[in-house]
């Protein structure tokens, strides 16, 4: 499907289809278009369409390019609801300041900004390409927030929960991955942003724009390390805690183990089927065994307690 926005008298309309007039349209949106609509498209803009390998292309080169007369845009966008994520590919295009856009996923971004479109004035592609990349970072921002906002949760789970379970270190785990993720999406932002600063080709009043928006994206990347190193710490004291508690464990064992070790050594001196054995015959043979016993115990007991092993 092609979207299209024009402007025409300073009015920003939008319409559908591929009967459009290249002199008015100011963006050209494809949306999981055919084939037959792409040549269209490519025919009446004189432009040559990213094919689906380009467009996945990780070199940093194949993310942003320029020519004399156009510019194109490589950028991962990341749609996630916290159980699943998937990176989409969106290839921009501008030329002629006409700005063109491919996508196979339906995005909130570009719904939002096809809002503030119709409700704004923007003059050209260039000024719509800048509101959705700052949609996008808005995006970004909202993302990290959430994850923060889990880390926070997860931290209070961790230090209250009396017995510690492996869900925890799978959530922890899930929450790094997720801020790998975001990471490596603003990272490319930001190489892009750092390109357009050094072109020409955007008019000097967007250069204040491009500049806020690398300022944010910065800030980003310094929130989601900050995240990441949160992240870290949980999972080593998820992992202390777990040691301690199985030390603990091993400790109770150990200590049950000593302190029966000479009541089992008395025991099975006295189980030996030797003739000459005096306590056998006597009638305080057996209590005094036992009190032997009992002994041996409460010395070790009364060592640990001393020691403070207890």
């Amino acid at each position: 499907m092609i979207h299209y926005f024009t402007l025409k008298n300073g009015i920003v309309q939008q319409a559908h289809g591929t009967d459009f007039d290249k002199n008015s349209v100011i963006w050209v949106d494809l949306l999981s278009t055919s084939e037959n609509e792409k040549k269209h498209v490519e025919k009446v803009f004189n432009v040559e369409l990213f094919t689906k390998q380009e467009s996945e292309e990780i070199e940093t080169s194949s993310k942003y390019f320029e020519t004399a007369d156009e510019i194109g845009i490589n950028l991962h966008y990341l749609s996630y609801d916290f159980e699943t994520y998937q990176n989409e590919v969106v290839s921009f295009i501008i030329k002629d300041k006409i700005l063109i856009t491919q996508r196979d996923a339906q995005l909130r971004t570009f719904d939002e900004t096809a809002k503030k479109v119709k409700l704004g004035k923007p003059q050209d592609g260039d000024d719509i390409f800048l509101l959705l990349l700052d949609a996008r970072i808005d995006y970004d921002a909202d993302l990290l927030e959430i994850v923060t906002a889990n880390i926070g949760t997860l931290s209070k789970e961790i230090y209250k929960a009396k017995h510690l379970h492996r869900d925890i270190l799978l959530r922890i785990a899930k929450l790094q991955d997720t801020t790998i993720v975001i990471r490596d999406n603003v990272i490319e932002k930001q190489r892009v942003l750092s390109a357009m600063l050094k072109s020409k080709k955007f008019p000097k009043e967007d250069l204040d724009k491009i500049l806020i928006m690398n300022t944010d994206v910065s800030s980003l990347l310094e929130h989601s390390g900050f995240s990441f190193d949160r992240l870290e710490f949980l999972q080593s004291t998820f992992l202390g805690l777990v040691d301690m508690e199985q030390n603990r464990v091993m400790k109770f064992f150990t200590v049950m183990t000593v302190i029966f070790m000479p009541p089992t050594l008395i025991a099975g001196t006295y189980g030996m089927n030797f003739k000459f054995m005096p306590e056998l015959g006597k009638t305080w043979g057996y209590p005094f065994a036992l009190g032997l016993m009992i002994l041996s115990v409460s010395t070790i007991l009364f060592f640990f307690k001393r020691k403070k092993w207890l």
